[in-house]
Parts: structure tokens; C-alpha cells; sequence
């Protein structure tokens, strides 16, 4: 909440002793003189945290019971007090097809030759460290993962940590302090901001993916230095994704280079998203682009997704990661990486590479992009409006209201579909939507099950939850009247439509000749 309008009234509308709050969604009142009493008005988030979060929260936190491949396993689960407390039933949903995981080369899986050599490298190393790198919690798996990902990536050196999160949190405050400035993308993850909130440097917010917003940030923070002393900053970074989680849009890195060559700023590229599952070779967005490694100063990413492990890594010059050795906070106090896990990401990290002697890795890198390509393009067909770009896995369907989120996610579970749906605070309250991650290890025939399963949760939602026979939007006879709207195998749809189904659509007006 912030603090009192400037020039505003005490006595506002007539009413003494009644304050006005600038809040993050408009006015919010609160009484004067009660300062030291409990708040009247709580702010936003308290309210929809009480109002709407818990009427959706079946939708989060669902148990699964394994592997987290193309399908998996949920357990399922009910809540006799509105969502306050929920109670197992006992019963697994088996064959979920999951499209909420992370597993863009569908290296998750409990069986294949990563997994064997996980599994034999916990039989001789043990599962835990139990120390720190800097103490002897450094393994010769350690310094061969930190080897093969600087010559994966392009770069001198790496650094691998054991949590992608904290790569980001406690490793920004090590390369920039108080005097320096950070240019950071409104849409950026929050292991981000909060990096660079405890780097006690100064944050100036750009417009997502806009250039010209980028370059006056960088005009003024030249022209006119630090404030209040007017001395030039000590160091200006440049905090930007790869590809952003909650958009599905890569970000314009070409464009971003060549301002940050021209003002003399450096460049923190995240490839969480990005690394493995775009490029040609699957080494991200600098190989999307074609670019030079060397152009970008940090880059940094996670082995949490494509290569189905956990940690993170940067890489960069041989200098800086000397330099983040010796004064990170996560190479000081965070414990090291499991060994199997190191394994997991070098046998999977060698797949992509084709150093393994196979061309399953390129294989996995072309069918996630042919998959990709396909899911965007039939949901468009089907008049959903989708997020950004063609090549990026992380497909974003827009929902746009909280309480359709809830009814979204449980409809897709009832028919074996795993989505992660998302609403505020991590996107603005009126733009909620489901997130779908398209994986190589996903088939046509289950993304055309997927497809087939929205339209007929949609049809549904429309006819049979408002009992509605007469004639549906207009938006919605166009989408049904698309010649590729129903180019489907057609023992797919016998196998999900039902007789209830298909008396309602010829029963109803939309049902005629329209043609």
C-alpha cells in the first residue's frame, strides 16, 4: 500500500478522518489517527487471496505418483471445506497426459541409458555431499559437469549450482552492488528481481521485449548518472530471458546486443527456459539467433528443465566465474550438487551434444520443434488466442478471467488432461490463462487428443453449464466452421466425443447448414 496522495485532504468527500491510500489497484481507504491499530482495509492481495485463490485452489498442488514424462500419474484428491483442507480418495487418475511439466526433450523418464548411469554413479558416490563446494564438497562429477557445460555453451568457464533459483538470487548481488544500475524486463522471474533487490543496486523496469524503452533507460542512465551526485554508475547490467515462463515470447537478443555494445553495458542472459529446447543444436537463444557466445557477458540457466535434473549453471569468461567462486554465496554456503543428479545432467547434456555416439539428442531437438510448431499452430485454427513466438514450447492460452482458471483446470483433469493454469499476482488479474509445455516426448496423436478435448470442454462449458440451445457466438461458429478445425483422425474423435455430445450439436441452432 503505498502512502498518502500528495495534496489530498484529510477530509475527503465530506467525511473527516478519512484517509486516501494510493493502493496497486486503485484507492484504498483507511481510517487516520488508527495507526496503531489492526488495518480496516486490508490490502488487494489479502482480499483475493481470501476471495478467489482459495475457491481455485484445488488446481495447484496436485500430487502425482510418477515419472513426470508424457503422461503421468495423479493422486486424486477432494476437499469437504471449500478448499481449506483435502483428503486422498485413494484413487489414482492414470494416463494423464502431461502438459505442465518442464520436460521439453522428455529426459524425465525412469529408464534409458541417463538414467542407468545415474543410478550406477549413486551406487559408488551416495546420494548427498553434506558440504559445500568450497569445502570438500567438490567432486571430480562436479568438475567434469562444469567442463562439459562451458563446451556445451561456447564459453572459457561454468559454474554449476545446485538450485536454479538461487544461480539467480544469490549470484546477482555478487556481480553488482551499490553505484550500479540494473535494467530489468517488466516480465521478468522473481529469482531475478530478487536478486537484484538484495543487490542493493538501483532497478529501473523496461517494457517487455521494447527496445525503445530499453535504449531511453540506457540514453538517461548515461546522461545523467546517479542521483542526488550525478557520477557516472559504477556498472549498468542488463537483466533479460531467454524465453519468459509466463509469455512464451524470446527475447529480442540480437537487438539487445548492439545497444548494450553501444552504451558499454553488460548483459545477464537467463536461459531457463531456453537452453536445450530452441536452436538448432538445442544451445538456446544464442544459437537461435546465431550468435556469438562471447557477446553475452553471464549466461545463465537451469538444468531443471530440459535436461530433467536440477541446479543451475553460469558461464561466461574464465574471470568471472573465478571471481563468482570466490564470492558467491552459493558456492560458500549452499550445499553441492547430488552426484546422481550431475550425472543425470551429463549423460543427458552429452545426448544433445551427440557425444554419446547417437543421434537421439539432435532427433528429440527436432521432433520438440515439429511439435511445437504443430500445437500452435491447430490451437489457432481452433480461435484460441495464444501467446508468443512459433518456436517457443511454453504455449500460454489466454483465459482471461481468475474464476474461469478453476473451472479450466478441473474440466482438463477430468478428462486425463495435466495443465498448470495461472492467475494473478503472476500475471495481471485480467489476463489469467493455462500454460500448456510441449515436449519431444509427447506424440501427435496425444497433442490431437489435447486439441480435440479443449473444443469439446468449450462446447460443453457453453451448452450443457448454461443450458444454452440457441445460437453461440459468432467467434465460435467460425472457429467450428474452419475446414481445419476438424481435421483430426476420426477414431480420435469417437474415442472422446459422446452420444450425450452429439445429440446436443445436432439438436441445436449451429447445427444447420451454414454454408
Amino acid at each position: 500500500m503505498g502512502g498518502k496522495m500528495p495534496g489530498h485532504d484529510p477530509i475527503a468527500n465530506g467525511r473527516p478522518g478519512l484517509v486516501l491510500h494510493s493502493g496497486r489497484n486503485g484507492v484504498v481507504k483507511s481510517q487516520a489517527g488508527a495507526k496503531d491499530f489492526v488495518p480496516l482495509y486490508q490490502d488487494f492481495e489479502n482480499f483475493y487471496t481470501r476471495n478467489v485463490y482459495m475457491r481455485l485452489r484445488d488446481n495447484w498442488n496436485r500430487p502425482i505418483c510418477s515419472v513426470p514424462g508424457a503422461c503421468f500419474d495423479v493422486m486424486e484428491r477432494v476437499s469437504d471445506d471449500y478448499n481449506w483442507n483435502f483428503r486422498f480418495t485413494g484413487n489414482i487418475l492414470q494416463g494423464v497426459i502431461n502438459m505442465g511439466s518442464y520436460n521439453y526433450l522428455g529426459f524425465a523418464e525412469n529408464k534409458g541409458p541417463c538414467m542407468e548411469a545415474a543410478a550406477e554413479v549413486m551406487q559408488t558416490y551416495g546420494v548427498g555431499v553434506c558440504s559445500t563446494r568450497q569445502e570438500i564438497g567438490n567432486l571430480d562429477k562436479h568438475e567434469e559437469l562444469e567442463e562439459l557445460t562451458a563446451k556445451f555453451l561456447g564459453v572459457e568457464a561454468a559454474m554449476a549450482f545446485g538450485m536454479g533459483f538461487a544461480t539467480n538470487s544469490m549470484n546477482i548481488p555478487a556481480l553488482v552492488k551499490k553505484g550500479c544500475l540494473i535494467l530489468s524486463d517488466e516480465l521478468n522471474h522473481v529469482s531475478l528481481v530478487l536478486g537484484a533487490r538484495l543487490s542493493g543496486a538501483t532497478i529501473r523496469i523496461f517494457k517487455h521485449n521494447n527496445m525503445k524503452s530499453l535504449e531511453q533507460l540506457l540514453r538517461e542512465a548515461i546522461v545523467h548518472g546517479q542521483p542526488r551526485t550525478h557520477r557516472p554508475w559504477k556498472k549498468i547490467l542488463i537483466i533479460v530471458e531467454g524465453i519468459y515462463s509466463m509469455e512464451g515470447s524470446i527475447v529480442r537478443l540480437p537487438e539487445v546486443v548492439v545497444l548494450k555494445r553501444k552504451y558499454k553495458a553488460y548483459l545477464y542472459l537467463d536461459e531457463a527456459h531456453s537452453i536445450g529446447a530452441v536452436g538448432p543444436t538445442g544451445r538456446g537463444v544464442v544459437d537461435y539467433f546465431g550468435m556469438d557466445p562471447r557477446d553475452v557477458d553471464i549466461m545463465m540457466g537451469t538444468f531443471t528443465k530440459s535436461f530433467g535434473a536440477a541446479g543451475g549453471y553460469i558461464g561466461g569468461s574464465k574471470a568471472l566465474v573465478d571471481f563468482l567462486r570466490a564470492n558467491s554465496h552459493s558456492a560458500a554456503y549452499a550445499t553441492s550438487m547430488s552426484p546422481p543428479v550431475a550425472q543425470q545432467i551429463i549423460s543427458s547434456m552429452k545426448c544433445i551434444m551427440g557425444d554419446d555416439g547417437t543421434t537421439i539428442g539432435q532427433d528429440r531437438i527436432t521432433q520438440l520443434l515439429r511439435n511445437t510448431r504443430y500445437f500452435r499452430q491447430r490451437l489457432r485454427n481452433l480461435g484460441f488466442v495464444i501467446y508468443g513466438n512459433d518456436d517457443s514450447p511454453v504455449v500460454p492460452l489466454l483465459i482471461y478471467l481468475p474464476a474461469k482458471t478453476g473451472a479450466f483446470g478441473r474440466e482438463m483433469l477430468k478428462r486425463r488432461i495435466g495443465v498448470v493454469v495461472v492467475g494473478f499476482p503472476a500475471t495481471t488479474i485480467i489476463e489469467s490463462r493455462a500454460r500448456f509445455c510441449v515436449s519431444a516426448a509427447h506424440t501427435r496423436e496425444m497433442l490431437d487428443t489435447v486439441h480435440i478435448l479443449l473444443l469439446l470442454a468449450d462446447l460443453e462449458f457453453i451448452f450443457h453449464k448454461r443450458c444454452c440451445h440457441r445460437a453461440p457466438p459468432v467467434c465460435l461458429l467460425s472457429r467450428l466452421l474452419q475446414p481445419n478445425c476438424w481435421a483430426y483422425p476420426a477414431e480420435i474423435w469417437q474415442q472422446h466425443s459422446s452420444p450425450d455430445w452429439e445429440q446436443e450439436l445436432q439438436s441445436s441452432f449451429w447445427s444447420r447448414d451454414f454454408k
